[in-house]
């Protein structure tokens, strides 16, 4: 009876600017209040990539940090923005307002509630939950090449488009139907925007079936990252951008 979307806005999104994707949260509310049920869009910041983790296996591993209460800040703030809005809309009787519906959020992260539910989630649907307890057993890529900037600075802008068809070009993504994908491959990306960066430290880390593929990526993202100088007023972007009712 109730419905919450997930719109995302930016260059890794169908919508690319905010005012489109405004409108898509619009129609789509409307047509669920249509459909006489409660719902409402979150619109979403996909101008750099979500979380640190872009591919299969990878993004598995971010996920499950995360309801351990460990992944990155910016997934963890989207998850549980979400899971809030889905208590507050759904039990509105127990939750009637956003910081009771946040804080149950909370607590069920810290219990290992939310854990527990998605280890019943993975053995309803016949997968292997050990995996969920032992998330290093999941396929990992034989090369994995860190970048390195060439000197200090913060990170200004990544192009989560071109981050996506990195991700592609590894073999983590299909270009037509029938591809196979490589769940093992992907790109970690270290440093988000407006975090700092140094030259002994990696910015993204390559995981990659071979030299090849590998070398070819790291090309392609260092294109898609910018840097600021150190003393560079960058600010690291809101994930939540609106919310659509």
């Amino acid at each position: 009876d109730a419905i919450v979307l997930d719109v995302k806005c930016g260059r890794g999104a169908f919508m690319e600017t905010l005012e489109d994707a405004r409108a898509l949260a619009q129609l789509m509310v409307a047509i669920g209040k249509g459909a006489d049920r409660r719902i409402t869009a979150l619109i979403t910041n996909m101008d750099q990539p979500l979380g640190h983790a872009v591919g299969n296996a990878l993004e598995v591993q971010e996920a499950i940090a995360t309801l351990h209460g460990q992944g990155p800040a910016d997934f963890q703030e989207l998850v549980e923005s979400v899971a809030a809005e889905m208590l507050r809309l759904g039990r509105p009787e127990e939750f009637p307002d956003g910081a009771s519906a946040r804080a149950a959020v909370t607590q069920a992260i810290r219990s290992g509630a939310a854990l527990t539910k998605f280890k019943a989630f993975v053995q309803a649907q016949g997968g292997d939950v050990s995996m969920v307890e032992h998330p290093e057993r999941l396929p990992s890529a034989p090369i994995q090449a860190p970048l390195y900037p060439e000197q200090a600075g913060c990170v200004s802008r990544i192009d989560a488009r071109e981050v996506g068809l990195t991700v592609v070009a590894l073999g983590g993504g299909r270009v037509k139907k029938g591809d196979p994908i490589d769940h093992r491959v992907g790109v970690v990306c270290h440093a988000k925007v407006g975090d700092p960066v140094a030259p002994d430290r990696p910015f993204c880390t390559v995981h990659a079936a071979d030299e090849a593929s590998a070398q070819a990526a790291a090309a392609r993202l260092r294109a898609a990252y910018r840097f600021a100088p150190v003393d560079a007023a960058v600010e690291r972007p809101a994930i939540v951008l609106d919310r659509i009712t």
